[in-house]
């Protein structure tokens, strides 16, 4: 989302403790903040309350993995403070991005009703630019997303909150708050538009460079609300088969560039809209596994390709790991972490292989421990320990792995 955290470390536990922000790298963030907001104006001022807002949103997140209310409460108050503050700012009311991270910030806290007003706020006043305007997308998209993960199934979903906001999404009038229904012949309307909409931006060829950044941008949110519309009034396949229209036209258009140029100009936009587009895809069907039963295959294979492609993206990393915690058999999981490494330099493939590894050793452990309560086992489970020494091993002698402060302490935190 276009921020690190500095300053803390969440990889690491310290006994029953999560290490969490330090104090002065947290006073050095916000001195950084306040210095640099006196010093911008106009855009750039606006595109800082927005990293400043990221950063309080990731700060909340925290709060919530590790489960501190009291924490979380006094971080919410402080958080919809700032939020507020950006938001009277004559420059900012308008800001659709500020919007969207306010209401988001609501919904993280657990106020769904304040979130959904302030998503209706932002969009009745965004005007009528429909699915020509990126931010309008982008706000409706996240707002659909959320409503969606309410849904306890799919049936039924064609008249939810989410249908209503993709379908107003597509009449360019002004928005409507939903009242409860929405009508199909609307939903098929809103299905014709989307499919012009999108067949356009793919036959569409961008004229200038800073064109090419805003389309890739606006199709990216295009092709995630046209698919989640598809997915909550016909189904997996249809949202499934727009993603995979979408891969393949920009995966042409990526390899065309590099032909006409001579270089890989296709770097600068088409894989970072590639890449977008299969991380929605493989987040809407790890949700659709969570609410239904289907099978496992097609997320395992849609992610196993976007890693080869994108070894260093944390978040496809992170799902990647997290199905393969559900199968008995390593050796699959293991044999592509070793393929990935070999291929390519980034240091998260190692990462995430360790932290795969030494999950796998605390789920033994604890199976091991079931009965016994905290008496050690008698057979200690060295084949996982050695693999995972062996890991860190190889993993501090690749060139980035030797200048990676995280890696070294992960690796002393597991011999002690």
């Amino acid at each position: 989302s276009g921020f690190n955290s500095i300053g803390h470390m969440d990889t690491m536990s310290r006994g029953r403790h999560q290490i969490g922000h330090y104090k002065e790298g947290e006073e050095f963030i916000q001195n950084v903040f306040h210095v640099l907001s006196q010093i911008f104006t106009g855009k750039e001022k606006s595109n800082l309350a927005i990293c400043w807002l990221q950063y309080e949103i990731s700060k909340v997140i925290q709060c919530l993995q590790t489960k501190k209310k009291k924490k979380l409460k006094a971080q919410g108050r402080k958080s919809k403070k700032l939020a507020k503050n950006f938001l009277k700012a004559p420059d900012n009311r308008n800001n659709l991005s500020l919007w969207k991270l306010y209401a988001y910030l609501e919904w993280l806290l657990g106020n769904t009703d304040d979130s959904r007003k302030v998503f209706d706020t932002a969009l009745c006043t965004a005007g009528t630019g429909g699915l020509k305007s990126a931010q309008l997308c982008s706000l409706s998209l996240l707002y659909a997303q959320l409503e969606v993960e309410l849904l306890e199934s799919i049936e039924g979903a064609v008249t939810s909150r989410a249908v209503h906001i993709l379908t107003k999404l597509t009449e360019n009038g002004p928005y409507v708050p939903y009242s409860g229904q929405v009508l199909p012949v609307n939903v098929l309307k809103a299905r014709k538009t989307y499919e012009h909409a999108l067949q356009d931006y793919l036959s569409k060829t961008p004229i200038s460079d800073q064109d090419q950044v805003n389309d890739t941008d606006q199709l990216v949110n295009l092709v995630g609300c046209y698919a989640l519309f598809q997915y909550l009034t016909v189904g997996i396949d249809a949202a499934v088969l727009i993603y995979t229209q979408a891969s393949e036209k920009l995966e042409v258009s990526g390899s065309q560039k590099c032909e006409n140029t001579g270089e890989n100009f296709g770097i600068l936009n088409f894989p970072t809209a590639l890449e977008a587009v299969t991380l929605l895809h493989t987040n809407l069907l790890r949700f659709h596994m969570k609410i239904s039963v289907y099978p496992l295959n097609p997320l395992r294979e849609a992610l196993t390709e976007a890693l080869k492609r994108y070894p260093s993206n944390q978040s496809l990393w992170r799902s990647y790991i997290h199905i393969q915690r559900k199968s008995h058999s390593a050796s699959k999981a293991r044999r592509f972490f070793d393929s990935v490494t070999r291929s390519t330099n980034s240091l998260e493939p190692w990462l995430f292989a360790i932290q795969a590894e030494q999950m796998r050793k605390k789920l033994t452990e604890k199976v091991q421990r079931a009965d016994v309560g905290e008496i050690h086992c008698t057979i200690p489970e060295t084949g996982l320990t050695n693999r995972i020494v062996a890991l860190f091993e190889h993993a501090v002698q690749s060139e980035n792995g030797t200048h990676c402060p995280l890696l070294w302490r992960m690796y002393l935190n597991f011999m002690v």
